[in-house]
């Protein structure tokens, strides 16, 4: 503000961005007596001010204050393994031509799914039953996947700022080695069965009654850097399975057999049709070989709420709070619950079943009826969001379930962001990293990216 007509500004003036934005955001351009009257000269942003220094008509300066968007929570779905199209390099991989969206559309005649359409996946991607918006109201773009891999950890792990260069050891084609399964029978005094890569419910079809006779052990693997063990709720019991687990997850810290995860797999029954695994799974994996975003949130004194299988992903690093998840349907259910309460930070959340059920089951028809499902609960909400919510959805990689054999895919995924305060988006720059997801939420709670991490903001363009 400018005193008696003086020169010299006096005062800092500071325009509430309530009074001048809607929504409390700058979205908008400067009103247009102030547009006419200043010319801005320099930008600075500092916190969630923006510093504008702006010359008068008569060469006089003054800086004007203006409250920057901020988000206060930030929900980030990733639909597990939901591709949208071979990457670059997927060849590499065994991928050619994969497409986990573009495939499940041709796989079946009806595919409802609204809300992904409002937000502008058809606009994305083509869908044959799907057609693009004029106005989308989310932004949408693909991101490249710059670890090398395709499995659920590396995606997740990208995702909050970590590059992995060399992939987890998988051991899919063979087997694990003789060493290990010697080993790892000697430790536990049982026989091993299975080792081969295989769905976890067909193998304990296969072997669950021998395992229930014989008190064997059922050892798999699967086209991730994995080693899965069952045991039988009933007979062999919980604690015993976890307890083999733990010394699996030991023996798997040498290098030559190193896996990314452990996975107890327990499953209830006693004979052939039905058996069936129970909610009592528990992951044992790898911690994040350096600090991510969720890391730089929870010290920071923010809420990080996870949902599904988040919490194991990142063997609990940087989370405040965990919920685990029986299902996709009730992964979302708890989220809906989540955005009813008040908190301040990230809520961040798996969707299996698209991967588990679906996507390595190769069955399109059941991985389109759960994304018409998921987006029922999409829609609920979106209902239920508020003005200073984003909603980012997105995957880790793709699993086509057309393709071949019953591998992940290697695929560019989507990235789809709302806010109840938008007024609309567009179409976003291909990323060259999932991570731009962690630095934008670390940019709009203003923490520092980890030492060593990757990931470029795009918080600036979701206006």
């Amino acid at each position: 503000r400018q005193s008696g007509g003086s020169n010299e500004v006096k005062t800092r003036e500071f325009i509430k961005a309530a009074k001048l934005f809607p929504s409390g955001t700058a979205r908008q351009p400067l009103p247009l007596q102030v547009r006419n009257r200043y010319s801005i000269m320099k930008a600075k942003i500092s916190g969630n001010i923006v510093c504008r220094r702006v010359s008068a008509a008569k060469g006089q300066w003054k800086e004007v204050m203006i409250m920057k968007k901020a988000y206060r929570r930030i929900f980030t779905i990733v639909l597990d393994s939901f591709g949208v199209g071979a990457m670059e390099d997927s060849p590499q991989f065994g991928d050619v031509g994969v497409d986990t969206l573009g495939h499940i559309s041709e796989s079946v005649e009806e595919f409802k799914i609204p809300n992904l359409q409002k937000l502008g996946l058809a606009n994305l991607h083509p869908i044959r039953q799907v057609k693009s918006v004029e106005k989308p109201l989310g932004y949408y773009g693909k991101l490249r996947e710059a670890s090398r891999g395709k499995d659920t950890m590396t995606g997740h792990w990208e995702m909050m700022g970590l590059w992995t260069k060399k992939a987890f050891r998988t051991f899919t084609e063979h087997g694990f080695p003789p060493e290990l399964i010697q080993e790892l029978s000697r430790r536990t005094g049982r026989v091993i069965i299975g080792n081969k890569s295989a769905s976890g419910t067909q193998i304990i079809e296969e072997l669950g009654e021998e395992e229930i006779a014989t008190g064997h052990l059922i050892v798999y693997t699967s086209a991730d850097s994995v080693m899965q063990i069952c045991g039988n709720e009933e007979t062999m019991g919980l604690e015993n399975l976890y307890r083999y687990c733990e010394i699996a997850r030991e023996l798997t810290m040498k290098d030559e057999w190193k896996v990314g995860r452990v996975i107890a797999r327990p499953y209830v029954g006693k004979k052939k049709g039905e058996f069936r695994r129970t909610a009592n799974r528990h992951d044992y994996a790898l911690k994040p070989f350096g600090k991510t975003v969720l890391d730089t949130l929870k010290e920071a004194g923010y809420d990080v709420i996870s949902v599904g299988k988040i919490y194991d992903i990142f063997s609990g690093e940087g989370i405040t709070e965990f919920q685990k998840s029986q299902s996709s349907v009730q992964g979302m259910d708890q989220t809906i619950e989540l955005a009813g309460r008040d908190f301040h930070g990230l809520c961040f959340v798996n969707l299996v079943d698209f991967d588990v059920l679906w996507g390595h089951r190769r069955d399109p028809v059941g991985y389109a009826r759960e994304l018409e499902r998921f987006d029922v609960k999409l829609g609920e909400l979106m209902k239920v969001l508020r003005e200073d919510d984003l909603l980012i959805l997105t995957a880790d990689h793709g699993n086509d379930p057309t393709y071949s054999g019953t591998d992940h895919t290697r695929e560019k995924v989507p990235f789809l962001a709302w806010s109840p305060s938008m007024r609309g988006g567009e179409k976003l720059a291909e990323s060259e990293n999932f991570a731009v997801i962690g630095a934008t939420i670390a940019e709009n709670f203003q923490v520092e990216m980890p030492e060593g991490t990757i990931g470029t903001s795009i918080l600036n363009k979701l206006k």
